[in-house]
């Protein structure tokens, strides 16, 4: 028998090169997703929206309080995103940083909209296996 020996052509990498893009492109996205729905969920916790579940009781602090650093988060991840878009380095690093954050913060705020919390928590993750699995070129 002869061992077959396929010429390196280089496709390979340029295969991967293009999926890890997708990905990137894929988690930017993702984060400007969080961004809006954060800020929309923080402004709708501040202006104490019925939408809430009424009996929440949170770990510490209150609605408002979550409210207002769901705000932060949003516009720290909308920055990421913009960033994450124009390749721009290191900032990959803040946007693991921010999704891991808001997947904690969702955790505290899961008492007051269970569904859209767990939503949340998992792009956070997606996100996160974006950025880190297949950010190597930002």
């Amino acid at each position: 028998m002869s061992a077959t020996v396929k010429q390196y052509t280089g496709d390979d990498d340029i295969y991967r090169e293009q999926q890890s893009d997708g990905w990137v492109l894929f988690a930017g996205v993702m984060l400007a997703t969080l961004g809006t729905m954060n800020l929309i969920d923080g402004i709708a916790a501040v202006s104490k929206s019925s939408f809430f579940v009424g009996d929440a009781k949170f770990i510490f602090a209150g609605l408002n309080t979550w409210g207002w650093v769901l705000i932060v988060a949003a516009v720290v991840q909308l920055g990421s995103a913009i960033g994450v878009w124009m390749r721009i380095k290191g900032v990959r690093w803040v946007g693991v940083g921010i999704a891991a954050a808001n997947l904690i913060v969702q955790m505290f705020f899961i008492t007051a909209y269970p569904l859209w919390s767990t939503m949340l928590i998992a792009l956070d993750v997606l996100v996160i296996y974006g950025l880190v699995a297949h950010g190597r070129r930002l």
